[in-house]
């Protein structure tokens, strides 16, 4: 028999010497490729695995910190979950300006609850477009009127957003009752169960936004106007004061305080459950005492954010409007409450209305 060198025999055979050479092994062939010894491309090998594994517990470690990370896994589809990790958040450095604290947010108020000493105020008699903080009017009227909170009501083609075109899960023909949707209104600012409550009320939307303008003005919220229940219009507006005033007032209400400060809800839709969060990230991540609590932002008004809480001893109240994104808002929040605690002498020293 003949052996054609074209033959797969024998190209077998060369493949097989051709191993033999450079070595079966992968760590030999590294080692021939680089003209380094085998054992010295193994050790390294080994070293760098331990390197690896003894920095994987200080980033397990860091990731657990407390209040600084927050790991959530939402299920979505058939069973199947996303986690998302949130950074890690250093604060952000105290400065003062004239006893002040600098901020990102145009319009900052701060006010002792039971006495009403104003702590700081930075433009808070500017009247602004106040986004979704006007859900907390939402949920004033809802509590005053009494209307039964499980009753039923269905989302309608009307509560879709077409002015700002906002999202929403809670797909039309969803039904809910009305307890639930006050929940998603407050506590996640659901812009169609807002919308819901309002077109629900006894005399429709237009009977419901003129009871939130005449509850603003028994409440004294003089610098204060409302055109719809969720705050998607930059005509619903407000100064920080007048938000004080209305926080105030709705802290008195123990649903509306519950319901603002759930850190998270599941709502039965249909087949499946829509898993719903707090869209205050201070509520979620549950470092701070808040009694009640409310968010907001469209283009016109910035990030804005509302908080009860307890400081040394007294109840006080926050007002931020138009800071420059989320994460400033609540950095300024948590400088607002660093001032207070390192800084108590400074506190209601600066004339309200004061330039920032």
């Amino acid at each position: 028999m003949r052996f054609h060198p074209t033959s797969r025999w024998w190209s077998g055979i060369l493949a097989l010497f051709m191993a033999m050479a450079l070595g079966s092994f992968p760590a030999q062939a590294e080692a021939k490729a680089k003209n380094r010894p085998a054992k010295v491309v193994k050790a390294k090998a080994k070293a760098k695995a331990k390197k690896a594994a003894q920095a994987r517990p200080a980033r397990v470690a860091v990731k657990k910190q407390k209040g600084r990370v927050v790991a959530k896994a939402k299920a979505r589809g058939k069973g199947k979950a996303k986690v998302q990790v949130a950074a890690v958040r250093r604060p952000a450095p105290l400065q003062l300006v004239d006893g002040k604290p600098v901020l990102r947010a145009s319009v900052a108020y701060v006010v002792d609850q039971d006495s009403g000493e104003v702590l700081l105020g930075i433009n808070d008699d500017d009247v602004r477009p106040i986004a979704s903080l006007t859900k907390l009017m939402t949920g004033m009227v809802i509590a005053d009127a009494r209307l039964p909170l499980d009753e039923r009501i269905a989302i309608a083609d009307e509560d879709v957003d077409r002015l700002k075109n906002s999202s929403s899960r809670l797909r039309v023909g969803t039904t809910l009752t009305r307890g639930q949707a006050l929940h998603l209104t407050l506590m996640s600012s659901e812009n169609r169960a807002a919308h819901a409550l309002a077109r629900t009320y006894p005399g429709g939307k237009s009977a419901f936004v003129s009871a939130m303008n005449v509850k603003a003005r028994q409440l004294g919220m003089d610098q204060t106007h409302y055109v719809d229940a969720s705050g998607l219009s930059s005509h619903n507006q407000s100064s920080a004061r007048d938000l004080a005033l209305l926080a105030d007032a709705a802290y008195e209400h123990p649903m509306l305080r519950k319901y603002s400060t759930s850190p998270g809800y599941r709502l039965a839709a249909g087949k499946g459950t829509l898993q719903y969060v707090n869209s205050n990230r201070l509520v979620r991540e549950g470092e701070w005492p808040i009694g009640l609590q409310k968010t907001g932002f469209i283009s016109e008004a910035g990030q804005c954010l509302l908080v009860q809480t307890r400081l040394k001893g007294r109840n006080v109240i926050m007002v931020l409007l138009d800071s420059a994104s989320k994460i400033s808002r609540i950095r300024d929040a948590e400088l607002l409450r660093r001032w207070l605690r390192e800084h108590p002498e400074l506190a209601g020293t600066a004339k309200a209305g004061d330039q920032s």
